[in-house]
């Protein structure tokens, strides 16, 4: 039996298999960031068969100050329950689980986006925009938390299956999380349970917003790869804290470097941090990048390098990937 086509529930979430489509940015909102029928058909398009057991959609902005760029979808007002209904619908009604993602761009998102300066852990040159961030302050740092609770309950009510929070790739909640951007001498700085303290705030809002019933993941950018960044021993603790705080399901992807592992060129770029995550929790854990094929998801699956395979630019390319992956197995 294909351990990719077998089935898992985690808490109320019941997958038909292992398949994950992990959340890729379309920037087809509309210019207030709100939902348009290219969005609802492109995911109607992904999903159609039911061959995807999760999907993960795009990143959407909780607020206006963490909006990333120009047409990103926004769960940031409760305008944005109704439409988000149909989309929810859609990719449920294909034989899929929906989840969405929200997220804080924090540092890397620009003022000619926000119309603000932008926020992050500590006031320094973000290495990706070359800007001067404005530090958050704790009456800051409250109310982002009390945002992404906001943006989980709009999550619930539009009918999606869960919430997954983003802290990967560089956006705020991955900066408070690495030393690179992280430079605060206050409880939210210096060691990696003060730099993991806002998200553990975080999901205690969030479950509080939706529920403890309610399957909340979090995308983890768990390493830097670059020297005085994020490094395998701050994963691991990290790890066991969030599955403490009742994580679902924990998605590991990269820090600084986003989604790629500098000189690794094997399926399943994150692999030798998720199998070392898996010997110490018992969350569910989601390995993506650079999955190309049905054999290796399946091989990496065997080898307890993950519970899940996220498989991204192959989807993006091809509609009928998942059709004749899961085929292949069968």
């Amino acid at each position: 039996m294909s351990v990719l086509l077998s089935s898992l529930k985690i808490g109320s979430l019941n997958l038909s298999n292992r398949l994950v489509m992990p959340p890729m940015a379309t920037s087809k909102a509309g210019s207030d960031g709100e939902l348009t029928e290219d969005i609802v058909n492109y995911y109607e398009e992904k999903s159609k068969g039911g061959y995807i057991g999760l999907i993960i959609i795009e990143h959407s902005y909780i607020s206006k100050a963490g909006k990333a760029s120009n047409h990103q979808l926004s769960i940031s007002r409760d305008s944005d329950i109704e439409p988000l209904k149909k989309l929810a619908k859609t990719i449920q009604n294909n034989g899929s689980k929906a989840v969405m993602q929200i997220n804080h761009a924090g540092g890397s998102t620009k003022e000619e986006v926000t119309g603000l300066t932008p926020e992050a852990p500590s006031a320094i040159e973000n290495p990706y925009t070359k800007l001067v961030t404005k530090e958050l302050s704790k009456e800051d740092i409250k109310k982002v938390i009390a945002d992404f609770a906001e943006a989980a309950r709009r999550v619930k009510e539009a009918g999606f299956d869960a919430v997954e929070i983003h802290s990967a790739h560089g956006y705020l909640l991955n900066q408070f999380y690495s030393p690179i951007f992280n430079k605060r001498t206050d409880e939210y700085g210096g060691d990696i349970l003060n730099r993991i303290r806002i998200h553990l705030e975080v999901i205690k809002a969030v479950k509080e917003a939706v529920g403890h019933d309610f399957p909340v993941l979090l995308r983890l950018g768990a390493l830097d790869y670059i020297d005085g960044g994020s490094q395998l021993e701050d994963a691991k603790i990290a790890a066991k804290e969030f599955e403490k705080a009742g994580v679902s399901i924990l998605d590991i992807s990269g820090g600084f470097r986003g989604f790629t592992v500098p000189d690794f060129n094997e399926q399943g770029y994150f692999y030798p941090v998720t199998e070392e995550l898996k010997k110490i929790v018992s969350t569910p854990i989601l390995l993506t990048g650079g999955v190309v094929d049905a054999t290796a998801a399946e091989q990496l699956l065997e080898s307890k390098k993950a519970d899940l395979i996220g498989v991204g630019r192959p989807i993006l390319k091809d509609s009928e990937w998942a059709k004749n992956a899961i085929e292949s197995l069968q």
